[in-house]
């Protein structure tokens, strides 16, 4: 489903706001806190498919992975 228009200009107003807990892990430290942040959402969410939260737990899951695939030696 594509973003209309006033759905991107609201997203714009908070961005700022939901920025720092979704971005793109480029380092160590960034990784560290986007792994803090799906803990606390773990805490939050849970099982729950239906909490408004989810997407964003299975977001913020996937770029943990993506970095770890990319950045994270494999144990032996």
């Amino acid at each position: 489903m594509m973003m209309s228009t006033t759905q991107i200009e609201k997203a714009l107003a908070v961005w700022p706001q939901v920025e720092p807990g979704l971005r793109v892990p480029h380092n160590d430290r960034e990784y560290r806190q986007l792994v803090k942040q799906l803990d606390r959402l773990v805490d939050e969410v849970g099982e729950n498919e239906n909490h408004p939260l989810a997407s964003m737990m299975e977001v913020i899951g996937v770029l943990i992975e993506k970095y770890e695939d990319e950045n994270v030696a494999e144990l032996a």
